[in-house]
């Protein structure tokens, strides 16, 4: 997994922000009931977020970055990929992702983003991104040609390659942060990427932060703190520049 249980993202809650939280089950269009976590903004911008977590599904370092991403007034849901094999209670630490990962598939994934977007939308949200880290970067491109409507989708350092070839399928722009340190992601990998979404005519940024490891998005990771804080700011922006005008 891309984090340690009690990870944290390296942002700092905004003091005073008026938002409120739920625990979810939500139902894809295969019947399948998913766990998720929403967060709420006061004054919602109209804005929604999906958040895709790494292979160990929804847990607490997600939960926390809905509840960033309500402070600054964008409602988000974060969601759980392994409804079909592991239910929808809460989960210990010692919970054995690996089994259940091997048994996701795409389309299930998609299916299951699909729910999540269509309750942001029931909420009120005009604009929706996805946001996705490691094996949620790759599936957060890729929700971007499954059909959504998406306004974007994010990525952190999400292996492109399964996402080349169905370049010309990506129907909203992509913001790809990758680790350039990352022992699984190399140079040549993400300089395939952009080639193919250029290639496609996708809107898209794709930056790389030198030196910095795979999952350097972690409060944990001080001597990554720039490379975070840019991450971050990027991330705000993707979604002010495609999202509602305010």
């Amino acid at each position: 997994m891309c984090f340690e249980p009690d990870s944290l993202p390296p942002i700092p809650p905004l003091a005073g922000a008026s938002i409120s939280h739920e625990d979810l089950v939500l139902e894809a269009t295969d019947g399948n009931e998913f766990a998720a976590f929403a967060a709420f903004p006061e004054e919602p911008s109209g804005i929604g977020v999906v958040i895709l977590p790494d292979v160990r599904g929804l847990y607490r370092f997600y939960e926390e970055l809905a509840l960033r991403f309500a402070e600054r007034g964008h409602t988000a849901v974060a969601i759980d990929y392994f409804g079909r094999t592991a239910g929808v209670a809460k989960r210990g630490d010692d919970f054995d992702y690996q089994e259940h990962v091997a048994q996701t598939r795409p389309e299930q994934i998609q299916a299951d983003v699909g729910a999540a977007v269509s309750y942001l939308r029931e909420l009120g949200c005009r604009s929706i991104f996805t946001v996705g880290f490691c094996f949620g970067g790759r599936n957060s491109w890729l929700a971007a040609a499954a059909g959504h409507g998406l306004a974007g989708a994010v990525g952190f350092y999400g292996r492109p390659g399964d996402v080349i070839p169905r370049a010309a399928e990506i129907e909203a722009p992509i913001l790809a942060l990758q680790a350039g340190a990352d022992q699984n992601i190399s140079a040549a990998d993400n300089a395939g990427f952009e080639r193919a979404l250029a290639d496609a005519g996708v809107d898209h940024e794709l930056v790389t932060y030198d030196g910095a490891p795979h999952s350097f998005f972690d409060r944990r990771y001080e001597e990554h703190a720039d490379a975070s804080a840019d991450a971050w700011r990027r991330v705000l922006a993707f979604l002010d520049r495609y999202g509602p005008a305010r």
